[in-house]
């Protein structure tokens, strides 16, 4: 057993949920094991598991204790190496702990060692449209964009716009409606000339309508659920996850937010009636959901979207909110979303 590795993934159950959270992003995966002092097998936290408990508000200072799943699921002294392939393969999990009768931690099957090469694939499929808001100038990209697109930008060996499209086709959604404005000839050209295995929709704006009003050109054209993402960002996460939660929460729309920490570097001071000092908290570290660019929506809210109108999705969701519509925020870790609408961001996933 590699004692060094499996801690490595491993917290303990004290440890808050946030700095759990922060491991997994450091890290690069989804789920730790969660061990005592004495190299016990307690649990394992997934990213799920933290983000249903941001849904319902609970403290990310509590310990991870707190949100573990009864009943892990883990495998047994003896087990194959083939069962355990099983389990993993139709479970999707990133690790598969085996312990022994006295709940000690004997050895750990990592998804990337048993399947290298190949990403976890998502729990379920779905085949929804995905709207692509691609029409904007890009102006805190220039002087970049003075020559591409934001949607044309490289990021590796393809275009974020392709790197969009392989994320929703792996969920198993074949159907893209992509909104252009600025540079539109070059996009469609670009999207043409290679040999894509879906549909791809093209509708235009006659003049910037903002990032919702030239939804309204969708009209008809699809009915029911949706996404819809900005064409700088990215999110890494199992988009089925999020469609889940908009369905049982009866959402119109839901909003994908990503959390974000500000470490405050001093001492903060509470006070009270006549300056008296109720808490002293030493180096907080300030949490925040950023509303990331990508959302879930029912195409009855384009009924009220009016043509040539400009109107930005803010607009649109703070109207959908007022007139009594629910509106639901789902979060994903700080590393989970990937923007590359500025240039400091950009440069980032250059590196």
């Amino acid at each position: 057993m590699d004692d060094n590795r499996i801690l490595h993934r491993a917290v303990r159950p004290e440890t808050t949920i946030l700095n759990s959270l922060k491991q997994m992003d450091d890290l690069g995966v989804k789920s730790l094991l969660v061990l005592d002092d004495k190299r016990k097998f307690n649990g394992i936290v997934s990213i799920g598991d933290i983000q249903r408990a941001i849904i319902r508000n609970q403290s990310l200072e509590d310990n991870v204790q707190s949100i573990l799943r009864p009943n892990p699921r883990v495998g047994y002294v003896g087990i194959s190496l083939i069962k355990a392939k099983e389990v993993m393969i139709k479970y999707k999990m990133e690790l598969y702990p085996i312990i022994n009768e006295s709940n000690e931690i004997i050895e750990c099957f990592f998804w990337e060692d048993i399947f290298p090469q190949t990403p976890v694939k998502p729990l379920k499929k779905f085949n929804l449209p995905v709207v692509i808001i691609a029409g904007g100038k890009g102006t805190r990209l220039k002087p970049l964009t003075n020559v591409l697109p934001k949607a044309l930008i490289p990021i590796g060996s393809k275009t974020i716009l392709e790197e969009i499209f392989d994320r929703f086709v792996l969920q198993g959604c074949n159907d893209f409606y992509i909104s252009l404005n600025y540079k539109a000839d070059l996009i469609e050209y670009y999207i043409n000339s290679i040999d894509l295995s879906y549909n791809i929709h093209f509708f235009r704006e006659d003049k910037p309508l903002g990032t919702a009003g030239s939804l309204h050109l969708l009209k008809g054209q699809f009915s029911g659920t949706f996404f819809v993402t900005n064409c700088d960002i990215i999110i890494e996460q199992d988009y089925s996850e999020i469609l889940d939660y908009h369905k049982e929460t009866g959402n119109d729309i839901t909003i994908i937010a990503a959390l974000k920490s500000y470490p405050i570097p001093y001492g903060t001071l509470e006070t009270g009636d006549n300056g008296i000092l109720l808490n002293l908290t030493e180096k907080p570290e300030l949490i925040f959901k950023i509303n990331s660019g990508m959302y879930i929506m029912e195409t009855h809210l384009l009924v009220d979207l009016i043509e040539n109108r400009p109107i930005d999705i803010t607009e649109l969701i703070e109207k959908s909110r007022m007139e009594g519509k629910n509106i639901g925020v789902f979060p994903v870790s700080e590393k989970s979303w990937r923007d590359i609408g500025t240039w400091d961001e950009y440069k980032n996933q250059l590196l």
